[in-house]
C-alpha cells in the first residue's frame, strides 16, 4: 500500500476565539455538575429543574448541554406529550406527580405544568376558567414540592420576538430541524403580544419566596446553556467545588422574576408591543392580567 495511502489527511479548520472559550468554559462547568450529581447520589437528595421559555427560546439545547455528561441513571429528562383521554379526567397536576424526582435524582422538565399558563391558555387548548384555577393552585403545588425537600429550580429561557423569528426561519432550512416546528410554533409570531401578556400573569402569580423564577436571556444560546449551568452551580454546595471566571454569572443576562416583572411593566407603559396584541389593546390586557393573577 502506498505512503499516500497510510497517511492520514488533514483539513485546516478556523474556528472563533469566543467558540474555544465557550468550549472550555462549557466543559469546566459540566465537571461541576459531575461533582453535585455525585453529591445528590451519596447525600439523597431531590433536585428538580425547571426549564421554560417561549418556542425557540434553546430550551432542548441547553438541556442537553446540562444533561450529556451526566449520568443517565441519576438524571431524567421529562418532557410529556398532550394529555391522553385518562389524563384529561385527571387533577390537572397529577401526571407530573409521578415524574417527580426520588432520593439522589435530578429531574429535569422540558416545559411542565405550566403548558397551562402559556400554550394552552393563549391556544384556547384550556378554559379561562381552568386558567384561573391553575395560577390559584400552583403557588400551592409548588409550596407543597418545596416543603417536602425537594431542591427546586425554576429557569424562564427569554427570547426576543425577533431572535425568534430568525430561528423558526433557520428551522425550515434546516432538515434536521425541521421537526421542531408545528402548528403552534408557526403562531408563536402572530400572538407575540398574547404570550406576552400570559408570561406576566404567569410570574405575578407564580414567582414566590420558596419557588421564585429566574429570567436568563437567550438571544445568544451558547451564552445562556453557560449562565444557566453557572446559576445551578452558584445555588448549591458539594465537595470539591470549584468557582473562577468560568463560573462567574453575566449579571446583564441573568434577572429575577421580581425584576423581569418590573421590566416588563415598564415595556406596557411604553406601549412597546401593542402592535403586537391580537386584538390591538394590549395595555388594557395587561391590566386584566394583573387582576387575574391577584384574585
Amino acid at each position: 500500500m502506498s505512503k499516500e495511502h497510510n497517511e492520514e489527511e488533514y483539513v485546516e479548520v478556523k474556528v472563533k476565539k469566543s467558540t474555544l472559550k465557550y468550549e472550555k468554559d462549557l466543559e469546566s462547568l459540566q465537571i461541576e455538575l459531575l461533582k453535585f450529581q455525585n453529591h445528590v447520589k451519596a447525600q439523597g437528595l431531590k433536585v428538580l429543574i425547571i426549564l421554560e421559555g417561549r418556542d425557540g427560546a434553546g430550551k432542548g439545547g441547553s438541556i442537553k448541554r446540562l444533561t450529556e455528561h451526566l449520568n443517565p441513571r441519576g438524571c431524567r429528562t421529562v418532557a410529556l406529550g398532550k394529555p391522553n383521554a385518562v389524563e384529561q379526567t385527571q387533577w390537572y397536576f397529577q401526571r407530573y406527580v409521578n415524574h417527580l424526582p426520588s432520593a439522589g435524582e435530578i429531574v429535569i422538565f422540558d416545559r411542565s405544568w405550566y403548558n397551562r399558563a402559556g400554550v394552552e391558555y393563549v391556544m384556547g387548548f384550556c378554559t379561562p376558567e381552568q386558567h384561573e384555577q391553575f395560577l390559584r393552585e400552583v403557588p400551592l403545588f409548588e409550596h407543597m414540592i418545596h416543603k417536602s425537600g425537594v431542591m427546586f429550580f425554576k429557569i424562564y429561557l427569554s427570547v426576543s420576538k425577533k431572535q425568534q423569528q430568525k430561528r423558526f426561519k433557520e428551522r425550515l432550512k434546516n432538515p434536521l430541524k425541521q421537526y421542531k416546528l408545528s402548528p403552534v410554533d408557526q403562531k408563536s409570531q402572530e400572538l407575540w403580544g398574547k404570550y406576552t401578556i400570559a408570561k406576566y400573569s404567569m410570574l405575578l402569580a407564580s414567582n414566590t419566596e420558596a419557588c421564585p423564577w429566574t429570567i436568563i436571556d437567550s438571544n445568544d444560546k451558547k451564552k445562556a446553556r453557560l449562565n444557566l449551568i453557572r446559576f445551578i452551580l452558584s445555588k448549591v454546595e458539594y465537595p470539591g467545588k470549584k468557582e473562577g471566571k468560568f463560573s462567574k454569572i453575566d449579571k446583564d443576562l441573568v434577572r429575577s422574576g421580581e425584576a423581569e416583572i418590573f421590566k416588563m411593566e415598564a415595556e406596557a407603559g411604553q406601549n412597546k408591543d401593542i402592535e403586537n396584541a391580537e386584538n390591538g389593546n394590549y395595555e388594557e390586557e395587561f391590566n386584566d392580567a394583573t387582576d387575574t393573577a391577584q384574585d
